[in-house]
């Protein structure tokens, strides 16, 4: 029996992307899923969107937020659900090509990895192409991911009999950036598919665009969160700065 990958989309507002999104889990040539959408308490006709699609495929399922509590907290909420051996994060205004679930799905199982993020590629708010694309490295530990955050939420996934139970950092932003150094800091490694298998949407109003806002997070996760001393956070900070630019242009 084909393994169940369980997928986590946190949707905050995204009535303008979340059929896109949700269409893109179901043109997936690996069928054996579920799709957990926790809804962030969304003032607009998000809710309405998915449920059109829950009616039509039960493996889509809607979780509500009675406040919003931020992606975090709603990313949890449906790991505390998973039934799959394996767990994959879609954000609701990113995009998956069809094999992206298969042919992950067989580059981690043939070589045991317990993590896996692929190569994408940038799309703008109105999913024009923006001739842009940020590959893969073969593999990332702490110290390497330290020194380059290069895992896109979109294209990860991790093996649940491999890695132990885990929970993000209740942070409003950069959660999954802290998800990444706790998990590699235990020793995990995550291992680099260099095709591209997933679509990122920059944008305007989104906080990852404020390159400014963005670093200082980083900074904050370095010096503040990990407690690094200020000279070693400094020196991963300015690789990171490095790397974040490589990435844009």
């Amino acid at each position: 029996m084909k393994d169940l990958v369980s997928i986590i989309t946190p949707s905050y507002n995204s009535s303008d992307f979340i059929e896109d999104t949700i269409n893109a889990v179901l043109s997936q040539t690996y069928q054996n899923w579920e799709m957990i959408i926790v809804d962030d308490c969304s003032t607009d006709h998000s809710v309405e969107i998915i449920q059109k699609y829950i009616a039509q495929d039960t493996r889509i399922k809607l979780v509500q937020n009675q406040e919003n509590k931020g992606a975090a907290e709603a990313r949890n909420k449906a790991l505390s659900l998973v039934k799959g051996r394996f767990i994959a994060f879609l954000d609701s205004d990113d995009l998956w090509l069809p094999h992206k679930l298969e042919e992950q799905l067989a580059f981690m199982k043939k070589h045991h990895y317990p993590i896996s993020f692929t190569a994408y590629r940038l799309i703008d708010e109105q999913g024009k192409d923006m001739q842009k694309s940020v590959q893969t490295i073969p593999f990332v530990d702490y110290n390497g991911y330290m020194k380059n955050t290069i895992i896109g939420m979109s294209t990860s996934m991790i093996d649940r009999n491999i890695v132990e139970p885990f929970k993000f950092i209740n942070l409003r932003t950069r959660q999954d950036t802290y998800l990444w150094i706790s998990l590699l800091k235990k020793g995990y490694k995550a291992y680099g598919l260099n095709q591209v298998l997933a679509i990122y949407r920059v944008r305007e109003n989104s906080i990852s665009a404020n390159k400014f806002q963005a670093a200082r997070r980083v900074w904050h996760l370095y010096y503040g969160l990990e407690k690094l001393n200020f000279f070693r956070a400094f020196y991963y900070f300015c690789h990171y700065a490095y790397n974040a630019f490589k990435k844009r242009i």
